[in-house]
């Protein structure tokens, strides 16, 4: 199994947290989310436990709310002791709604509007990571028009390649996110950040992209960070107390994906900054991180319902499903990879060769090719492992078809998170 949470019980079923899968179907229905609530908690401790074992106290890793975003999730988080990263109102509110302490939360967005600004600065929430110098101008001046002198860390662009998926590489020069070092930008948004009053300008803040397995493109990513800062502090006397290196690890979505040692990942992390700074003369600073994707992706799976196969003579078998591009986006962006297992069928051979397709009128509205699978029937229950992440988050109603539900197991038990939508609420909206 690709991971320690799935399992195949004794009627052949795919389990996931000791659950079956097709009870789950049967009770709950299709297309459906399943999370693993007790393997949300182990990704979180894992991601705590290290960074406060490496990075000391003041440093804690923050869920980036772009991977998943629903009420239950903040209140694990809260629970596990996390921050919180939201990029937009609609996630600050879903934070706040579940009680999170606004304290923990950090405010991204590269064009956070006027009334964006002022929701963060009235939620009273903890730091905003600014992107660019109109946002400080206007931050700078609400923050003073509520008597607030607002916590900020500047986004930089460190100008390295992580050899990451260009879509989803956020450190090269040219990006919209954040102010590049290497042009000299970065150095005069400093500048200007700390000319401005109600503002207290804390640290740096660097994204470089995802699903990265190794320590070395972070490693490489501090460096810059250290000369910067080293730079800043002759120039204006400004000392960073906080490096975000943004984004957490990469995770295994098929079984050639490497398996990632984060607790080791950390470490080397720690042990090349301590030595940077020695090197520099530079105060260690408190580290924050952005894992969202290996908090909660190997936690989560999909079922469907299979529709049957249409075989095309001489070109492939498609097999059918009542999902697709609206509940996994994902392959159609950017042919991403995934598991696929027959969650019904789990002890009879994979003979054959399948593309799952969803149910949009859309030609790109695949979910993965080439996968093996038992000649599939209608009803047969379809699962894809690793959904955890950007899957209900990117979801949406294209050809009007509704979101699916999101069911939590938790110590072998189960419970619905969010309800699967209604007709109704398709047209909630509408005049």
């Amino acid at each position: 199994m690709l991971y320690d949470n799935l399992a195949v019980n004794e009627k052949g079923h795919l389990a996931i947290g000791g659950v079956s899968t097709v009870a789950l179907a049967e009770q709950y229905g299709t297309a459906l989310y399943v999370l693993d609530e007790d393997k949300i908690r182990a990704n979180c401790r894992l991601y705590t436990k290290s960074m406060q074992e490496w990075f000391g106290e003041g440093s804690m890793p923050l869920f980036a709310g772009k991977a998943l975003c629903f009420k239950g999730m903040y209140r694990i988080l809260q629970e596990e002791a996390m921050g919180a990263d939201v990029v937009s109102p609609g996630e600050l509110y879903t934070a706040l709604a579940a009680g999170f302490p606004p304290e923990r939360l950090f405010f991204h967005g590269n064009n956070k509007t006027d009334e964006d600004i002022r929701y963060g600065v009235d939620s009273r929430i903890g730091f905003f990571i600014v992107d660019n110098e109109h946002e400080l101008e206007v931050l700078s001046a609400y923050a003073g028009e509520q008597g607030v002198c607002q916590k900020v860390l500047l986004r930089v662009t460190p100008g390295i390649d992580p050899h990451t998926l260009e879509a989803i590489n956020t450190g090269r020069i040219d990006c919209q996110f954040g102010r590049p070092i290497e042009t000299g930008q970065a150095a005069r948004f400093v500048e200007k950040a700390l000319s401005l009053p109600n503002l207290s300008v804390c640290g740096f803040h660097s994204h470089i992209g995802s699903q990265i397995f190794e320590a070395q493109p972070f490693c490489d990513a501090v460096d810059i960070l250290l000369q910067f800062a080293k730079d800043m502090r002759e120039s204006h006397g400004f000392v960073a107390k906080i490096f975000n290196l943004g984004g957490g690890f990469g995770v295994r979505y098929v079984e050639s994906d490497p398996v990632v040692d984060i607790p080791a990942n950390i470490r080397a992390l720690s042990e090349h900054l301590t030595r940077g700074c020695a090197e520099l003369g530079y105060p260690i600073p408190h580290i924050y991180m952005e894992p969202g994707r290996s908090i909660v992706a190997n936690a989560g799976l999909t079922l469907y319902t299979a529709g049957g196969v249409k075989e095309i003579e001489g070109y492939r078998s498609y097999v059918t499903v009542d999902g697709g591009m609206t509940d996994n986006p994902r392959y159609a962006l950017y042919q991403a990879n995934y598991t696929v297992l027959p969650a019904n069928r789990m002890n009879e051979v994979a003979d054959g060769t399948y593309t799952v397709a969803g149910r949009c009128c859309e030609s790109g509205d695949l979910i993965q090719e080439d996968v093996r699978l038992p000649e599939p029937k209608r009803g047969d229950l379809i699962a894809v492992l690793t959904t955890g992440a950007y899957n209900f988050a990117m979801s949406s109603n294209y050809n009007r078809i509704c979101r699916p539900a999101v069911v939590m197991v938790r110590g072998g038990e189960h419970f619905l998170a969010v309800r699967r939508q209604t007709f109704e609420d398709l047209v909630a909206c509408d005049l």
